[in-house]
């Protein structure tokens, strides 16, 4: 698909609401929205390691329409020069409505918690940025929020106190930078509202 049909296919794209909750967590956790040196419009990409193949498929199915090329796999080499499979990842079509997400979230080139993430947050959202940054250990639910400055990671905190009631805390580590965490029993809180949206591969983030 190329010239005049692609940019006519693309006027027929709409991010719906569910869309935006897996973009808006996706960008919360691993996911991007670049624009080219020349391009006008972002796009979102999505990657994984192998060992998260069949979680790409499942954001992958909710972008198929806004995607030309399934997704595909990025090779690597090794110190000996050999080549291996390293991850999955697909790429949308360039497109204005995910150039507005670019410049909430990256508005000046560095990626950030913009001021009204709370507006954006629903549990898919949530479901979303811990399949994609969160882990359970000591039966509670921590997410890798190094990128994030403290009041960013206060921003989302309020937010989710806000929206789900629910509250979490953070705490640095080592020089990484910080990370959110719920207690024990708003751990069970978070698990509730997300388990629905948690596929299979990824139920290990979650209270057995």
């Amino acid at each position: 698909m190329q010239g005049l049909a692609l940019r006519k296919y693309k006027e027929t794209l709409v991010l719906d609401k569910s869309q935006i909750s897996v973009l808006v967590g996706s960008l919360l956790g691993d996911g991007t929205l670049q624009i080219g040196k020349e391009g006008r419009n972002a796009n979102f990409k999505a990657e994984q390691g192998l060992m998260h193949k069949k979680y790409v498929w499942w954001k992958y199915d909710y972008f198929r329409k806004w995607v030309i090329t399934s997704p595909k796999i990025s090779y690597r080499y090794d110190s000996d020069g050999k080549r291996y499979a390293k991850s999955l990842w697909f790429r949308t079509l360039r497109h204005p409505q995910l150039t507005f997400f670019r410049k909430l979230f990256y508005p000046n080139g560095k990626k950030i918690v913009p001021p009204n993430i709370k507006e954006y947050f629903d549990s898919l959202c949530l479901a979303v940025w811990i399949m994609d940054d969160g882990s359970y250990n000591n039966k509670i639910i921590d997410i890798s929020t190094y990128s994030f400055n403290l009041n960013e990671i206060q921003l989302l905190q309020e937010g989710l106190q806000e929206v789900f009631d629910i509250k979490s805390r953070y705490h640095k580590d080592r020089d990484k930078g910080y990370r959110m965490y719920f207690s024990r029993k708003n751990t069970l809180l978070v698990a509730r509202l997300i388990e629905a949206y948690i596929i299979p591969s990824m139920k290990y983030k979650l209270p057995k």
